[in-house]
């Protein structure tokens, strides 16, 4: 691989790092902006620089934090290679914590909503407002058990190539491949250069193929939907119209269970909503969270 490629110019330092209370270190980023905090924290697989593109959207209204979950982009993987999803409500106490960040709003995508849901229910309160756009959580009284060895997710992301011979090679595969096809091309760039490390004579990803199948494994084993009723602060809840996984129907089980919150649907989505139209997610963004502003 040329030199210049080890370090592609889309690519993002940590501006620091969090520690966990189980002692993980997670790498965050100052994204950009002025103003009331806003963290915002990612989907399975991906890292924190694949919402730059929607913080850059939103950079006039807010001090946009973006972090890579455990496991994910530069942060460390837990030790014991536990991808319990309490984990990543503990990335994301870590993060507020660290920074002194008095009660942020936050944005979630798919693993990265259920984190901030989880967060909220743990210490009540850190939240001013929560924008979550098809969060991850079984909508039953008790959780799953862990799905080990049986999530069709979780054999696609065995199967995943790890590797490839260029950050060029990887856009190209990206580019026409599945429901990345559909991502926006900021937000693929975002994810080659940022998701994948120099390895060898390429790059591979930084988010291992077995790491992020035990992730799908605990998607429905954690307790969110059981303990949604303790969250106060306002909730925006969102998905794609043509969404595969959380729909509208899902939503309105949450909102049931929510204090305050309300439900949006955009036509034309999938699940992959805020990297595929950056756009228009940060416009209802930006709306939300002014809207349920202390």
């Amino acid at each position: 691989m040329a030199v210049a490629e080890s370090v592609p110019s889309g690519a993002w330092e940590p501006s620091g790092r969090a520690r966990t209370a189980d002692g993980v270190g997670i790498a965050y980023y100052e994204l950009g902006g002025s103003g009331p905090a806003l963290l915002l924290a990612h989907a399975t697989g991906f890292c924190g620089a694949v919402l730059a593109p929607m913080a850059g959207r939103l950079a006039d209204r807010f001090r946009c934090i973006g972090f890579d979950e455990r496991g994910h982009g530069r942060s460390d993987r837990p030790e014991d290679g536990d991808f319990g999803w309490y984990g990543f409500a503990a990335d994301v106490l870590a993060v507020v914590g660290h920074l002194g960040l008095e009660r942020p709003a936050g944005f979630g995508h798919s693993c990265g909503a259920a984190a901030l849901l989880l967060a909220e229910e743990a210490e009540p309160g850190t939240f001013c407002s929560l924008y979550c756009f098809e969060p991850i959580m079984y909508p039953g009284e008790s959780p799953l058990a862990p799905t080990l060895g049986d999530n069709p997710l979780s054999a696609g992301a065995l199967r995943r190539r790890e590797s490839f011979g260029s950050r060029a090679e990887a856009l190209g595969n990206f580019s026409g491949k599945g429901p990345f096809m559909r991502l926006h091309p900021e937000v693929l760039a975002a994810y080659v250069d940022n998701g994948f490390e120099a390895h060898g004579d390429g790059i591979r990803l930084c988010c291992r193929r077995e790491d992020e199948a035990q992730v799908y494994d605990h998607g429905l084993s954690h307790d969110g939907f059981g303990h949604l009723a303790e969250i106060g602060c306002p909730v925006r809840l969102a998905c794609g119209a043509e969404t595969d996984a959380v729909g509208a129907d899902f939503l309105a089980l949450l909102q049931q269970r929510l204090a305050r919150s309300e439900v949006e649907v955009f036509p034309g989505m999938g699940h992959f909503g805020p990297l595929e139209d950056p756009d228009a997610v940060a416009l209802s963004v930006a709306r939300s969270l002014e809207e349920s502003a202390p």
